[in-house]
């Protein structure tokens, strides 16, 4: 496994609010400028799966791997050779702020091809 990225912030808003934009995946241009589109086949639960369109790249299929209210969501890109993770997880610390970590990992026979690809 290789690690791309990784991020963690912390927000006033609450866990549902950021698992209701994560769901509303039709919106996701608006927030995130790396993607041009995104569609999802079916509800917002694990096992459903979709198409997103990067910008300047392929479409990729992918699938919600994990989602637990209000916790984690767990997305995987499906590459040729390689399968792409995002994982999302949010939690509420001592302070009532919540936390929000996300990371990037690759893993497959064809990762570090990819990861040399994604990382520039």
């Amino acid at each position: 496994m290789i690690q791309i990225a990784s991020a963690d912030v912390t927000s006033s808003a609450s866990p549902s609010a950021f698992f209701a934009r994560w769901a509303d995946m039709a919106t996701w241009p608006e927030w995130n400028t790396d993607i041009d589109w995104v569609r999802l086949d079916g509800p917002f639960t694990a096992g459903t799966r979709g198409v997103l369109k990067p910008a300047g790249g392929p479409k990729v299929n992918f699938v919600i791997d994990v989602l637990i209210p209000e916790s984690e969501f767990v997305d995987v890109s499906l590459l040729l050779g390689a399968r792409l993770t995002f994982t999302h997880i949010v939690s509420v610390n001592e302070l009532n702020k919540t936390m929000v970590e996300v990371s990037v990992t690759i893993t497959g026979p064809l990762r570090a091809v990819w990861a040399r690809i994604l990382g520039k």
